[in-house]
């Protein structure tokens, strides 16, 4: 699709989609085509995107887990300290394990289903 077709059907403005996809046009999730019928496209199935791609790419944050032993890592002064950083990292497993369970086509999918249980019949 064209940027002006997305931005209209979606109701995003023009300058900040740009951003966006040129952000994800780096980060591999789409690509562009040029020429009269030109635009962009998903640079892989939708199946195999992952919702954890596409934050980690529009974030452009390491959002991995990190491991507490090694020495780079952020040592908890306090016993405290180390107590939450546990129960922080076990939160940002569980987090990171949704996100990379949904695929784009899953957003696609749910959204789908929800369109058809919203439909109502008026008389």
């Amino acid at each position: 699709m064209q940027l002006r077709q997305i931005a209209t059907t979606q109701n995003i403005p023009d300058r900040y989609l740009e951003q966006v996809v040129a952000t994800l046009r780096r980060g591999g999730i789409v690509k562009s085509q040029r020429g009269a019928k030109g635009g962009y496209l998903l640079a892989r199935e939708p199946w195999k995107i992952t919702v954890f791609e596409i934050l980690e790419c529009l974030e452009g944050l390491d959002i991995q887990v990190k491991n507490l032993s090694h020495e780079e890592e952020v040592n908890p002064k306090t016993i405290d300290g180390f107590a939450i950083s546990e129960i922080w990292q076990e939160a940002t497993q569980a987090a990171n394990s949704v996100l990379h369970k949904y695929s784009l086509q899953d957003l696609c999918d749910q959204r789908d289903q929800r369109r058809q249980i919203d439909i109502m019949y008026y008389i």
